[in-house]
């Protein structure tokens, strides 16, 4: 069963939306929103596995809603515009659907959607789009994560075997949701580690297991504001 929430600025639009998907089998709207901001402040209390969110909205649009929540719920966009549909994709959505919408192309999206709210959400396992595509990468083979030297919207993951893999367009406080917290600290602004790979801590400093030349073992330095939590997750 799919449950979903709808939010669209116009009260046509959500009325036209949720009457296509009473007419489609295992669906069921949950609720429905007008406001992104009070769409954001109740998401989190609501049993859902499935947003559809309208891109063009006032005050917020809903790719900055997505950027917000796609670490935890699935996203159709709805839109009448087609040029958002790049940036639509690079957020990990389901879909993307083209107003005025038609029940056989919603239909297929829930199709998609149904793939993916089917398999039960692993806490070891991160899936998001990547430089090699989408991919599903097990958190037990990661070493370390870092903030793209490239682009700063898209993370670096090391792996135990020194490969690296490109997550596209993540922020570190989704990305943190989607990993085990006994498992990884983030340590400063920009690198987050696996306890797995710390080799000797201080308080200031991280020494770990990882030698990116072969020879010498990457250091990292613990940013003031982070020193606290990391220190209580050694009980400290």
């Amino acid at each position: 069963m799919i449950k979903c929430v709808i939010l669209d600025d116009e009260l046509l639009a959500i009325s036209y939306l949720k009457l296509l998907c009473e007419q489609i089998e295992n669906v069921e709207v949950v609720k429905a929103f007008n406001d992104p901001k009070v769409f954001l402040n109740e998401i989190n209390e609501i049993d859902c596995n499935l947003c559809i969110l309208d891109i063009e909205m006032p005050g917020m649009t809903g790719l900055q809603v997505a950027e917000l929540i796609s670490g935890s719920k699935k996203i159709i966009f709805t839109t009448a515009y087609k040029e958002y549909a790049a940036e639509a994709f690079d957020l990990n959505v389901v879909d993307y659907v083209r107003k005025p919408i038609k029940k056989e192309r919603l239909i297929q999206a829930f199709e998609k959607a149904k793939d993916l709210v089917a398999i039960p959400h692993k806490k070891h396992i991160i899936e998001w789009n990547t430089n090699i595509g989408r991919t599903m990468i097990f958190t037990e083979q990661i070493a370390y994560i870092k903030t793209s030297e490239i682009d700063s919207r898209d993370k670096d993951i090391i792996l135990n075997d020194g490969t690296t893999i490109v997550l596209k367009n993540l922020n570190f406080k989704n990305l943190l949701e989607m990993l085990p917290s006994k498992d990884f600290a983030q340590v400063n602004k920009k690198e987050i580690i696996a306890l797995s790979s710390i080799k000797v801590f201080s308080t200031s400093e991280i020494i770990t297991t990882i030698q990116p030349d072969g020879d010498h073992f990457l250091k990292l330095q613990i940013g003031e504001a982070y020193k606290q939590a990391l220190m209580e997750l050694f009980g400290k």
